[in-house]
């Protein structure tokens, strides 16, 4: 089983307090943050980090399937202009994409600082299908970020020399 270098590790800790995103957050809302060490650019992490994995990818098309009769968002086309994960907010230390929908509205931060890369999610809910919305996919959030942060850690780690 391969060991698990410093530079894997995904830590749970708060998106740093210089984000962008922190504008929008009031009381009550959700809002999580990991971080890896990783020299990239929040673009390069993005890139990497919401390149879904088979499986991932699975319990999106089952959540589109279960949420189109609620009138929920559910294509996915690119991160431009009318996609379901639109940039809301770029610059050289970070990348802001999300949307606006009936029930919540959320963001994803990427943000690179301090030789990191942290990933926040923010939730907004806006009534009760949004809570009950949030409660039931949390489980697989964690999991689907925490595998985003951990690509985007291998993606940055140094090869180990060839002997």
């Amino acid at each position: 089983m391969p060991q698990s270098s410093p530079q894997s590790k995904v830590i749970s800790c708060p998106l740093p307090k210089t984000s962008t995103l922190w504008q929008r957050v009031q009381p009550q809302d959700f809002i999580d943050g990991y971080a890896v060490e990783s020299a990239l650019s929040p673009r390069e992490a993005m890139e990497i980090g919401l390149t879904m994995p088979g499986w991932a990818s699975a319990l999106l098309a089952l959540r589109n399937r279960l949420v189109a009769p609620l009138g929920l968002k559910t294509e996915a086309t690119d991160t431009g202009e009318g996609a379901i994960f639109p940039v809301t907010h770029e610059d050289e230390s970070e990348i802001i994409l999300g949307t606006d929908d009936s029930h919540l509205d959320f963001r994803i931060c990427i943000r690179r600082e301090a030789g990191r890369i942290h990933m926040a999610t923010w939730v907004h809910r806006n009534n009760l299908l949004g809570r009950a919305y949030l409660v039931a996919v949390m489980p697989f959030h964690i999991l689907i970020v925490r595998d985003s942060m951990r690509r985007i850690a291998r993606a940055s780690a140094p090869l180990a020399p060839v002997s």
